[in-house]
């Protein structure tokens, strides 16, 4: 099923609320014996332009937008919100568009990582404060979808996900480009005197050429794929393309849908149940999706108050097998494909036999019934389980004395020939000294090296940054190599390839093995084995932890210092300590 969703209802249900049973009407009430404050309220919303019968005693619904103009995932979202608040007055609730922060992947720094939380905790509390009875929320830039999702499960009203959608394909020279992916190639090609100057201006202006997120099965789509998995957006929306018109008409459905889900009082925490987080890690692993899905679909999962592991990724890992042939875990196709192939019920309805069906949606009582009629209608995107680009999930979980908390490899990305390896380290203790040397002959490094890098992880980074893919040496690239064997306690793009190790914790800055590693070092690392180890000795490790010294701390104010303070480590989400943790945070008192 592609294209603007098929929504139907959720049986079962209560009936729907009476107005004065809405959340809102504790800030509005009905008349003026509600009190000063709802008179208050009432005349501040004629302020605003607005009748009586326009919005007393009908669903209040927040529309949280992440544009801004300098997020060109998100560039076409002042529109898109227009649509949903179309539907919302079409299905009789009352919208209101909320502006919030926007973490645009290309051009925040160190990293939108940083700043995930941020806008967490901003979703949560602006949904909490104000008078909204439900939610729609509109993203899809890497970040965007887990914060926005992370601080509607804290908050715990309905809510509807909208995704900002795949832009068109890139094109150059007669090729279809993949932004990210083919931006790493290139650059390698350029690098290795494969193409000149020109070319790469040319390809400027080719590798993103509309409104939209990564069109690869990079972070954006892998997460936006989980988002939909997991039930909370409509059926068929994640990949919608973002300049289609059904990306209009899905955000006008959408809007629409969310009055109902008021109406029935529908909370996120019947639909983000293990068994949805179950199905979201079977989804994002049989798409061959990107590593950062792990740190993120971990740390909802805990705000829903689901115990979600490294080791719940690499137990499914061994159960799917990989059917989506998009880039760059696939070989061939892109995002528009995928959607016109069937998208994700097409790719859900080869794998039922994985899914827990009978859990409700946003869209439909139960999975089984979203995905009944589905279809695929290409053999080659979304491939048939007989025919799988990779016989199990995308991702592999590792463990040894050099990642004893767990560390992620996305293996069908990489050169198989790489998967069983051993070679020297050359350390590196910060990404800016790498940048600066590593193209140095003098380093000697060869093809069989161990590239590793530290000093980048949640507190190092700090936020963990995407320095995973470690540049290949210049001299190296000349000689047509194209991969190495790169560990790092940092994250990497979803449109990145590559033998990566990634996510290793504990990470280095706070004292984990990683940082006791020296060059010359002898690593292994074994995939089919799930291993990665350290060829030095208990001891010798022991005498380097006692001459080892924690680094000087970054931030001494503001909130990066809270940020220090309270971030969590890869293996369980990089949430904040005090926003993980259970506990009820009371609605307040609007009287």
């Amino acid at each position: 099923m592609s294209g603007a969703a098929q929504v139907g209802g959720v049986e079962g249900e209560s009936a729907a609320r009476a107005p004065r049973e809405l959340r809102s009407g504790q800030w509005y009430g009905d008349s003026v014996s509600a009190g000063l404050r709802s008179f208050s309220h009432r005349a501040r919303t004629r302020q605003l332009g607005y009748l009586p019968e326009e919005h007393l005693g009908k669903p209040v619904i927040a529309v949280l937008n992440t544009w801004s103009d300098i997020n060109p995932c998100h560039s076409h979202l002042r529109e898109r919100a227009q649509a949903v608040k179309r539907g919302v007055w079409q299905a009789g609730g009352f919208p209101l568009e909320f502006p919030v922060a926007t973490l645009s992947e290309t051009f925040q720094k160190p990293t939108p990582m940083l700043y995930r939380n941020l806008l967490a905790m901003e979703t949560e509390e602006l949904l909490r404060s104000y008078p909204v009875d439900g939610a729609v929320l509109l993203g899809g830039c890497d970040k965007t979808t887990p914060a926005l999702l992370m601080g509607a499960a804290s908050v715990d009203l309905p809510a509807v996900f909208v995704p900002a959608g795949p832009m068109l394909p890139g094109h150059w020279r007669g090729e279809r480009l993949g932004s990210g992916t083919d931006m790493w190639k290139y650059w390698d090609d350029h690098a290795a005197g494969l193409i000149g100057d020109c070319e790469l201006t040319e390809l400027e202006s080719g590798l993103a050429r509309s409104p939209g997120h990564c069109m690869t099965m990079g972070t954006a789509s892998t997460l936006t794929a989980a988002a939909e998995a997991l039930g909370v957006t409509l059926p068929g929306a994640s990949s919608v393309p973002a300049v289609d018109s059904g990306h209009d008409r899905m955000a006008a459905a959408s809007g629409l849908r969310i009055v109902e889900l008021v109406r029935q009082d529908l909370r996120l925490s019947r639909i983000l149940t293990p068994d949805a987080f179950e199905d979201a890690v079977t989804a994002v692993l049989g798409l061959g999706g990107s590593t950062n899905a792990v740190i993120h679909l971990i740390a909802l999962a805990g705000r829903a108050g689901v115990k979600l592991t490294l080791d719940d990724f690499d137990r499914i890992a061994r159960t799917v097998p990989v059917l989506a042939n998009v880039r760059p875990g696939g070989r061939t196709y892109l995002m528009e494909d995928f959607h016109f192939a069937g998208g994700l019920p097409g790719f859900l309805s080869r794998i039922t036999d994985l899914l827990h069906l009978d859990r409700p949606t946003v869209a439909h009582a139960t999975l089984r019934e979203q995905l009944a009629g589905a279809r695929v209608h290409h053999d080659d995107v979304i491939r048939p389980r007989g025919n799988p680009v990779a016989g199990e999930g995308g991702v592999a979980v590792l463990r040894g004395n050099l990642c004893p908390d767990g560390a992620v490899i996305k293996h069908i990305a990489a050169d198989p020939r790489l998967l069983r390896h051993t070679g020297p380290a050359v350390v590196f203790d910060d990404y800016r000294t790498m940048q600066r040397t590593i193209h140095d002959p003098a380093l000697g490094i060869t093809p069989d090296h161990v590239l590793v890098l530290r000093g980048a992880g949640p507190k190092g980074g700090p936020g963990m940054p995407e320095y995973g893919m470690l540049p290949l040496p210049d001299y190296l690239l000349k000689q047509g190599v194209r991969d190495m064997v790169r560990i790092s306690d940092a994250r990497m793009s979803g449109t990145s390839y590559g033998t990566c190790v990634l996510h290793v914790a504990p990470e280095s800055h706070v004292g984990g093995p990683l940082a006791l590693v020296r060059t010359g070092d002898p690593i292994t690392l074994d995939v089919a084995r799930r291993t990665l180890e350290l060829g030095v000795s208990d001891e010798e490790l022991a005498r380097r932890r006692s001459a080892w010294s924690p680094p000087p701390v970054r931030y001494e104010r503001g909130y990066g210092a809270l940020y220090a303070e309270q971030i969590t480590q890869a293996d369980t989400g990089c949430d904040f300590a005090f926003l993980a943790r259970p506990g009820a945070v009371p609605d307040p008192y609007a009287g």
